[in-house]
């Protein structure tokens, strides 16, 4: 059983306040994801972030074939990190920790998904040609988009 890890930081100037409130807020997902993977909410973004929230929305992540996914909100420590856990969708594991710190300027941002491809060996040899590449562009979408909004550090 093969786990990956996708590790990624990216500082923003501004406060630790304006970062949460943007993160923690489940409705702001659509807008750093790509248009193309047609992110859709389907429940559960009708409040802030809290621990035991079940979040469902329908994406596109290859070949126009529609997934649902349905993620829950684990931990959450104020303007601190949180996690999310994927119980229903494309991977045989999914455990996102985003965690949010003060530097000098701004904050520090920084995503820690590690994450479990299904279908075995098969799953294996797809990962390197297909997941981590789009994995990789999803989270480079997220730094651009989020750095439109923001500005850079």
């Amino acid at each position: 059983m093969k786990i990956y890890t996708l590790h990624k930081k990216q500082n923003l100037p501004i406060t630790v306040d304006e970062a949460w409130n943007f993160l923690s807020s489940p409705k702001n997902l659509k807008t750093i994801t790509p248009d193309y993977m047609g992110f859709n909410i389907l429940s559960g973004a009708d409040r802030p972030m809290y621990p035991g929230q079940i979040i469902q929305y329908i994406v596109t992540p290859v070949l126009g074939i529609k997934t649902k996914w349905v993620t829950e909100i684990t931990h959450v420590k104020n303007k601190e990190y949180f996690v999310d856990e994927q119980r229903f969708g494309p991977y045989s594991l999914w455990h996102h920790k985003h965690f949010i710190k003060e530097i000098d300027g701004g904050v520090e941002m920084e995503d820690i998904v590690d994450y479990k491809v299904p279908m075995g060996i098969l799953g294996q040899m797809v990962h390197p040609i297909l997941v981590k590449p789009k994995l990789e562009e999803i989270f480079t979408y997220r730094t651009k988009k989020l750095e439109e909004l923001f500005g850079k550090y």
